[in-house]
Parts: structure tokens; sequence; C-alpha cells
């Protein structure tokens, strides 16, 4: 009985050595934090771009359609957290969505076409490096009503531009932000169509994004130019292709690659977007070839979900010679690149759900170590140095690099053999128009540029026009339709 009582009070002493008594009442240990009495937030400049200027985020349940200028709202959510449960049986789940889709897409095809003109037209006889899909042509981004040309839009100041709301360039919105997830490009879905969504559906036309499927390029193996023959790498034939040719650690990692994993809207549950249940998607899925297609997400680094920037895929082409693999945060290595479980969505508790990736750090390291080898395409036009060849370019091209290098003030930021200084930059671009700032977006690198569009973190830039156009704008160059013109020669040449 004593032992008891002793024991009794040992635990009741352990239960109360995260507390103190003050005053008779009983606190926790942990001091609450200072709390300024007077406190009042300064604007810090921000102006239209401050919270307190922005629209509340609309209070959307799974499935509901969202704004899609998403860039005029700002503000918290109600949690950080996402639950693996649908707001209604999967049966009214496939039937709200299935009558919901047409509509949305409808409006989806209306508000793409208030902002750009695909009118189909071609740079004549340029192509990807798969020699298959010629180089779109723009700028096909519409000019606001009362301007007549991007050389007179050029003219007016920032301030101009946003109080005026004339820039062409806005932000590009997920169309369903309250869903999101991956959406492929309709070739892709067309060749997988485990993949079509019962929701939505790409909102670019599939002549406006990479060739599919794209070549790859190894840097082991240069002298096999496109190592794939005009495949699609699938776990069905990568044995085939590439036994022989790469280390058993290298066959490791590809394998692993094109494996299918759950996601949070691709999976087996009822907590999905396709009709049937789904292996999943793969990293080779998006980063087709060890390219891209096209498809577009949610970056996984925020919240609310409504305040996630959408975000394309980025090849994985030449990220041997990258320091940073990431739009928003720090990845470092393509080891790294392979750890993070981007597939859902930033939420690791939606993982004992749906079912982890559940790989070790050995098998992360082979999916770098494959990564590691994916090379930049064939240019031609270049030196071992990353000059134009003079005898094998136009004069426009030796132009553009001119300007590239001094006047257009790309060099600031695209150098090296990657053509990228792998930092983030804040270009301050909400100064052109009146929304949530955007904040430090990773540069990326433009070596084998024009097998990429569309451009951009959020594919607002559907050409290499539309790109020229936009930094001329935003970093305010005065640059004539002659300097523009040649600077996109120049990225083709890359």
């Amino acid at each position: 009985m004593k032992k008891r009582i002793i024991a009794i009070c040992l635990v009741a002493g352990l239960l109360l050595v995260g507390f103190q008594v003050v005053n008779n009442q009983l606190h926790l240990l942990q001091s609450p934090g200072v709390v300024i009495s007077d406190y009042v937030e300064p604007d810090y400049e921000l102006g239209p771009s401050h919270v307190d200027s922005l629209l509340p985020f609309p209070d959307v349940k799974k499935g509901e359609r969202t704004p899609f200028d998403l860039w005029r709202y700002g503000g918290k959510g109600k949690t950080s957290f996402t639950t693996p449960d649908l707001r209604m049986s999967w049966e009214e789940w496939l039937a709200f969505n299935k009558k919901q889709k047409p509509e949305l897409m409808a409006d989806v095809r209306e508000y793409m076409d208030s902002r750009y003109d695909f009118n189909g037209e071609v740079h004549e006889g340029k192509f990807m490096s798969g020699g298959r899909n010629p180089i779109m042509k723009g700028p096909i981004a519409r000019l606001p009503k009362g301007v007549k040309s991007f050389e007179e839009l050029s003219e007016l100041t920032a301030r101009e531009i946003r109080e005026r709301d004339l820039f062409p360039f806005k932000p590009l919105a997920h169309p369903l932000a309250s869903t999101a997830h991956m959406v492929f490009p309709d070739n892709w879905n067309e060749a997988h169509p485990e993949h079509v969504r019962i929701d939505m559906d790409h909102d670019f036309p599939v002549e406006y994004l990479p060739e599919f499927p794209p070549p790859m390029f190894l840097t082991t193996h240069r002298e096999l130019g496109d190592v794939t023959k005009g495949r699609e790498v699938t776990i069905a034939n990568y044995y085939e292709i590439f036994n022989g040719l790469l280390t058993p650690e290298q066959m490791e990692g590809l394998k692993e690659l094109l494996r299918p994993s759950p996601t949070t809207w691709f999976n087996h549950t009822t907590h999905r977007v396709t009709e049937a249940p789904s292996a999943g998607v793969s990293c080779f899925s998006c980063h087709v070839n060890g390219h891209t297609n096209g498809a577009f997400e949610l970056g996984p680094d925020s919240r609310p979900n409504l305040a996630r920037l959408r975000v394309g895929t980025p090849t994985m082409r030449g990220n041997y010679n990258l320091m940073q693999l990431s739009s928003k945060r720090s990845i470092r290595s393509m080891d790294h690149f392979a750890e993070v479980e981007e597939y859902f969505d930033g939420d690791p508790g939606m993982q004992q759900h749906i079912g982890p990736r559940s790989q070790k750090r050995e098998v992360t390291n082979r999916m770098g170590d494959f990564n590691s080898i994916l090379d930049f395409p064939p240019a031609p036009k270049l030196d071992g140095m990353g000059n134009l060849i003079p005898e094998k370019s136009t004069k426009q091209e030796l132009l553009g690099q001119e300007l590239f290098r001094g006047k257009a003030k790309c060099v600031q930021c695209h150098y090296g053999p990657a053509f990228v200084d792998d930092y983030m930059h804040d270009l301050k671009v909400e100064r052109f128009y009146k929304g949530r700032p955007e904040g430090p977006i990773k540069t990326f690198p433009l070596r084998g540029i024009k097998d990429s569009p569309p451009y951009l973190h959020d594919d607002r830039l559907p050409t290499l026009d539309d790109a020229t156009e936009f930094f001329n704008i935003v970093l305010e160059l005065g640059l004539t339709k002659e300097e523009k013109d040649a600077i996109t020669a120049y990225m083709m040449c890359l």
C-alpha cells in the first residue's frame, strides 16, 4: 500500500512538472510571448497589393468552381489540412462533376479566348528538337482595348498600366482551384485515358505545348541523339530501350520514375477525379521522357488552396547543371527532388489514407542518379562556351545575342552553360496590376527553351514572343519590335 501511494505521488509530481502556481492559479510554464498592445501594421508600400485591399477568398468546398482571377484575392484559410473525405457520396460526386464539367470548360475556353489569340501561326522553318512540332509564333496575348501595339503599351509607366488595368500578362490560375491537382493535356489523355478527369480538361491547345513524346538526350550517350527513337518511355519498354546503356543503379532509378504511385486525386479510393480507380501517376507522367508534356498543378508550398500558385511542369533536362530545382522552395539536388512528396499537395497527412510512395533514401538517390544524366537538346549554332558560331547564324540571331547580353539585360539572370543564375528573383510584377504579390520565383534555364512552352511558372506566356514582350514591359527595357524579334530568334538557337 505504501509503495502504491509513493508511485501515485511520483506520477502526480511528474504531471505537475510542466506547470507552476502563480497567485494560487495553475499556469503552463511555456510563456505566451510578447504582444504589442497598440500594434498598427505598416503598409510596407504594398498599396493595392496589401491584403486589406484584396478580396477575401471565397468559401468553397471540394469541386466547387473558383474565380479565374484568384490573384485579386488574399487572406487566411480555415485550415492548412486536407481530409480524405468527399463532401458527398461517390455517386453524387461523379454526377456533380459530370454535370459541371461542360459548363466549366465552356467558360474556361471563353476566358482563355479573352486573353489569348490561339491563331495557329508558326515561325516558318523553326521546329522543336524532335523536328515534328513547329514553334508557335506570337505574341498571342491580347492587347487591352484602346492600345494599338505592345510598343505603345511599353511606353506607359507601371502605375499607368496598373491604374488603367492594361496589363495583358496577369497571372494564370488553376481553373478549378478547389480541387486543383494535375491536369494533363489532351494528347497525353488520348494515350493514357486513365488520367482523363471527370471535372475538367487542360486549357491550352496541344499546338502550344511541348511535342509528345519528346526526344530524350543523355549526357553519357550523346552519340545516340534521341535515345528513345520517337517512343514514350514506359514501365513496359524501358528495359528494352536502356539495357546495355545505363548502369544497374540508373536502371533502378528510371524504373522508379516510371512506376505509378497513388496521389491526392489519382488513386484507388473514392477521393479521386477519375471515373475508374487509378494506379496513380509516375514522375514521368508529367515529366514524360525526362522532359515535360505541359501538365499543370498547384504549387504545394502555400495555403489556403486558393492562394497556391499554378505551376507548369518544368523540363528535367540539364538539371545536372542546376542548383535550384523548384519554383518557390529551396530544393538543392536531384536526390532531394526525388524525395519530396509533392503528389500529396504538401500534406503528408493524406498519405496514410491514400498510400505513401514508401521510397527509401537509397531509392530516391537512384532516381536522382538517372535524372542527373538527362541532357539538354543539341544546339548546333552554339560553340563550346555558349556563344553563337557566326558562320552558322543569321544577322538577326547575332543581333539577338548582342541585345541579350546588353540592352535587354537578359544575361543578368541567364548566363553560364545552362543560361541561368540559379537564384530566385522577385520581379514585383504586381506593380502592373492590382493583385496579390507573387514573390520570388526561380529563374529557369534558357538552354533548350524552345522545347518548353508555355512559359513562366504559371504558363501565362504561351510563346517565346510573349515572353519577350513580358520582360520588355516588366523590366521597362524600351526595346523596338525589331530588337524583340531578334531576341526571340536568338532564344530559338539556345
